[in-house]
């Protein structure tokens, strides 16, 4: 167990800070974020994070817990519930819903309650939805501009993180150097 989810344990009382849950608890980075921190992550219920990570199979009466979760004293848990009330399109608590400029703007970071016209979405060679933390690899040689070498064909791309305010871009580390790939030389693996 690693120190930031035992800090989140009790800091929820070891409970999902979303349903209440108390069992296959898993901890929860909300994205742009990727490292792991009090202030960023969630500890959360393991069918929850993954109905984040795959809208498709987002089941509305698993987010019932949200009503409650919103008025969270944990910045981490509001975000992540202004997320989730976007996503489900429940208007009326999203309405009672209070958060600064600055924790509005990291709740909008992932597009959730944008118009699907508006929203920016990474997708691979092969259409595949991208999201922060996959892995991918690289369809073609690139010639990395400024760091004098190549990025073969076949390398793998592990922990990417997506340019938010850019469909085409992704960022990841390469033979040690951390740089922007398009979206259009990598095929996502599983």
């Amino acid at each position: 167990m690693s120190i930031i989810e035992k800090k989140l344990k009790d800091r929820s009382d070891s409970k999902c800070e979303i349903s209440g849950a108390e069992h296959d608890l898993v901890v929860y980075t909300l994205p742009p974020y990727t490292a792991e921190s009090l202030e960023h992550s969630v500890l959360i219920a393991k069918h929850l994070k993954d109905q984040i990570e795959n809208p498709d199979t987002t089941n509305e009466n698993d987010w019932r817990g949200l009503s409650e979760s919103m008025w969270s004293e944990f910045l981490p848990v509001q975000v992540l519930s202004w997320r989730m009330l976007a996503r489900l399109k429940n208007n009326d608590l999203l309405d009672m819903m209070y958060l600064d400029e600055e924790a509005l703007e990291w709740a909008k970071a992932t597009g959730e309650g944008e118009d699907e016209e508006g929203k920016i979405i990474h997708k691979d060679s092969n259409g595949n939805i991208l999201q922060d933390g996959d892995s991918v690899v690289l369809i073609k040689d690139l010639d990395v501009k400024g760091a004098n070498f190549i990025a073969k064909r076949g390398a793998a791309v592990h922990n990417i993180k997506l340019v938010w305010d850019n469909p085409e871009q992704i960022e990841g580390r390469v033979e040690g150097q951390y740089i922007v790939i398009l979206t259009q030389y990598v095929k996502k693996t599983k």
